[in-house]
């Protein structure tokens, strides 16, 4: 079993991909299984033709050219190449299922793969082509080609020709020997692969996103009850209740959020109208309530992906206890398909969270205590960060179109043979969009909450969480007073929240 930190030091290059010797003895005896057992039966895609074509009987002389000719056909992707992390990710899932043993491949494939994966060899795959039903049979055919030698690679910076590369290295590459083309296109991987790495970067969005509300709430002066546990225990969700103990945790120290109980309850009041909100605006106060199913989402996605990531996905599917082999449906992506759609609202939830805390920092009227639009310059004449907030604007509401489900949008293909599919890649693709969206809207949020600590004059008085990250933030970007171009600071924060923000303790608090 690979759990997601294990997936991720692969995924990161901190540690190799491992086979084990008693992953390639099971490899062997399914391939030595399938090669006997299929001499005298029909097994689908072994001596049938692929898809609506499995009617048609295919010669023993032409087994080993009908696999080469699966991979050739169907690398038919179009559009720009997925990252190379996307790639890694899948070929890191693919390699999981061929160790299961259930497969039929012959066990230098499970090598080559392998040695892609360590000496990080990235094949050139389009991000168009999967219907993510008979697996992802576009894209993975552009992985397989790069296995059997052809086709390019990305390799030390470089786009390559694979043979180029495999020369290099000393790598043979893989001679197909029974169900080697099949077994490489017929699954999830494309999809969990960008899936995982979906999710990777959700967390650090919702961790983003839970440092910002507090520091939202230290700006605002609010209530600190809306964090009690005696009021968030109340409701029986793990994730809010997770989400409200983090918060508490990093407010501890502050002295800008208010004891409610000090302050309303422990003296008469004589006020008629009070000069400070009683309860905050929704944004600041029901961040428990509305990250709560966000991190409740990102849990059971993380369930659902390492389940894929450690399951049979393709078929058929080799007994070795049972000396058999099943025919059945295990390439079918609807389980990613699903978690991708959930996820992506998830997120989506979370950017517009972001985008109405930012309204209620740019919005003098409704805050009260801050300039117009946090402008540290002279009024009329400089404009703060007035116009990055409709950039914030406008992708956050690109998030709220793309959050339409892919789920349900299957169309029947392949001469109906594939008449109910997930859409699982689109779906994950879709997916990073709102992601990479979310990003930018967090980014603009950050800086704004920043600027507004600015404004106000509160750096001492944040909590020591709080402080460290606004000093962070400050090493990367300075305060606005005088205008300057905001494109270049937006994305320098964005290249920090994907590549150096490590909020371990926060993640340790929320998922584990």
């Amino acid at each position: 079993m690979m759990y997601f930190d294990e997936f991720l030091a692969i995924l990161n290059k901190e540690v190799g991909m491992d086979i084990g010797f008693e992953a390639i003895e099971r490899v062997d005896r399914s391939f030595c299984f399938l090669k006997n057992f299929a001499q005298d039966k029909v097994i689908y895609g072994i001596n049938t033709g692929f898809g609506p074509m499995a009617q048609y009987k295919i010669d023993d002389q032409d087994l080993k050219q009908l696999q080469y000719n699966l991979i050739r056909s169907h690398a038919a992707g179009v559009g720009e190449y997925l990252s190379e992390e996307y790639v890694r990710a899948a070929m890191i899932a693919r390699l999981m299922t061929f160790k299961q043993g259930c497969s039929g491949v012959d066990s230098s494939m499970v090598k080559v793969l392998q040695s892609f994966i360590n000496h990080n060899i990235i094949p050139l795959v389009p991000r168009h082509g999967s219907v993510g039903a008979s697996g992802d049979l576009v894209q993975l055919a552009h992985i397989a080609l790069a296995l059997i030698g052809e086709g390019r690679v990305i390799y030390d910076g470089e786009i390559l020709s694979t043979e180029e590369v495999l020369s290099k290295l000393g790598i043979e590459p893989v001679k197909v020997k029974v169900r080697e083309g099949l077994a490489v296109t017929n699954g999830t991987a494309v999809m969990t692969g960008i899936g995982l790495v979906n999710l990777k970067q959700a967390r650090l969005l919702l961790c983003a996103a839970l440092q910002t509300s507090v520091l939202m709430n230290e700006i605002a002066g609010s209530y600190d009850d809306f964090m009690a546990s005696e009021l968030n225990d109340k409701k029986m969700h793990i994730g809010q209740q997770k989400v409200a103990n983090t918060m508490r945790w990093l407010t501890e120290g502050s002295l800008q959020t208010r004891n409610r109980e000090a302050d309303l309850y422990g003296q008469k009041s004589t006020e008629t109208i009070f000069d400070h909100k009683v309860q905050p605006y929704y944004s600041l106060r029901c961040v428990p309530q509305i990250l709560g199913p966000v991190l409740d989402t990102l849990s059971y996605t993380e369930r659902v992906l390492i389940n894929e990531l450690n399951s049979v996905d393709d078929n058929p599917v080799i007994d070795l206890e049972k000396e058999t082999i099943y025919h059945g449906g295990n390439f079918h992506g609807d389980y990613i398909s699903f978690e991708m759609d959930k996820l992506k609202i998830a997120i989506t939830k979370l950017t517009m969270l972001a985008e109405r805390q930012m309204n209620y920092l740019f919005h003098d009227r409704i805050n009260g205590i801050l300039p117009p639009f946090l402008n540290k310059g002279r009024l009329g004449l400089n404009y703060g960060l007035q116009a990055v907030q409709f950039t914030a604007t406008s992708t956050t509401a690109e998030c709220q179109m793309l959050s339409n489900p892919m789920y349900v949008h299957s169309i029947p293909n392949n001469n109906d043979n594939q008449d109910v599919v997930s859409m699982g890649t689109n779906s994950a693709l879709i997916a990073a969009q709102v992601i990479e969206n979310a990003y930018q809207v967090m980014s603009i949020h950050i800086m704004a909450v920043c600027q507004a600590v600015d404004c106000l004059l509160i750096h001492d008085k944040l909590s020591l969480s709080s402080q460290q990250f606004y000093n962070r933030i400050r090493e990367i970007v300075d305060e606005t007073v005088v205008d300057t171009v905001k494109s270049e600071e937006i994305n320098r924060l964005i290249t920090y929240l994907k590549t150096e923000y490590d909020p371990k303790e926060i993640m340790g608090a929320l998922f584990y």
